[in-house]
């Protein structure tokens, strides 16, 4: 195994949010704007860092991600019992799809849009003990199941060049890859697999260089993968709960960082549940638009 560098800036807190289950970061370059989520304390939470403004909108039902639309003011949202658009500023929503009426104890996770508009997300046991949860790809009119089925899905996201989708199987700590073929994603393959110590595999997100970066839950860190796999950096993060990564700001080189404070000891990891931040030096991507 190779040795990767250790990223010489440790992430600040962003935002003091204290989510129970933050998730799901996503840059909007339009309005200057983050937007994550907190799952467990279902709110979708928004932070402006030219103003350094923060606010949450409380939702009705567990919140898995949020997807950016043509309109700024309207996202999709992975709603606990199916995908719907959830207007930001008034909090209605309109359902949109339900991927598994037939498993009420399932939940929509982690979520992605793909270079052409399309949406990728992931479905979990609730109760994190049954695999119930699968992978789904929705272009607006078909939903389509693909890949095995897990216990916790996690991170679909899309390479830079809009040909390799990666995906998540967190308790069993490996990372997949898929070959996409007009945006239908093909038979799964190992591309990572945590080590001991490592913690699990959580969310993660593609940089415009093909390098994918991988939250540790359980393990206080992000890891920059290469395309084939090697471990190119550590970016150590000061809370253990590290839950997904998307980059921002004017050049797209700030990696903002959602954890979770669930099962925490504030007196030992204070920390935990906040957003982070972290200069990089890496250029990310574009959040993609749902067009579906």
């Amino acid at each position: 195994m190779t040795h990767p560098a250790v990223h010489p800036e440790t992430p600040r807190v962003a935002v003091a949010s204290g989510c129970v289950l933050g998730e799901g970061p996503v840059w909007d370059q339009r309005t200057g704007a983050l937007l994550w989520v907190d799952i467990k304390n279902p709110a979708v939470w928004r932070f402006e860092p030219d103003t350094g403004e923060s606010a949450s909108l409380p939702v009705r039902e567990r919140i898995g991600f949020v997807a950016l639309t043509e309109d700024p003011e309207v996202v999709i949202a992975g709603f606990k019992s199916g995908l719907a658009r959830l207007h930001l500023k008034s909090g209605e929503t309109e359902p949109l799809v339900q991927p598994e009426p037939d498993k009420p104890g399932n939940r929509i996770n982690d979520g992605h849009v793909g270079p052409g508009g399309h949406l990728y997300f992931g479905t979990m046991d609730d109760d994190e003990a049954e695999p119930t949860g699968r992978f789904y790809h929705w272009d607006g009119q078909q939903l389509e199941a693909f890949g095995d089925a897990f216990v916790v899905t996690n991170g679909p996201a899309a390479s830079h060049d809009g040909q390799t989708l990666y995906t998540v199987d967190s308790p069993g700590r490996f990372i997949y890859a898929h070959d996409l073929d007009e945006a239908r994603p093909g038979p799964a393959r190992r591309f990572v697999r945590f080590e001991e110590g490592w913690g699990h595999p959580d969310g993660l997100t593609v940089d415009a260089e093909g390098y994918v970066w991988v939250c540790h839950w359980g393990g206080s860190r992000i890891t920059r993968f290469g395309p084939d796999g090697a471990p190119e950096r550590i970016v150590p993060v000061p809370t253990a709960q590290v839950t997904k990564c998307a980059f921002g700001g004017p050049d797209l080189t700030t990696l903002y960082i959602t954890t979770a404070g669930i099962g925490r000891d504030p007196h030992i990891d204070p920390m935990a549940g906040h957003l982070f931040a972290v200069e990089t030096g890496v250029r990310g991507l574009a959040a993609n638009i749902a067009r579906v």
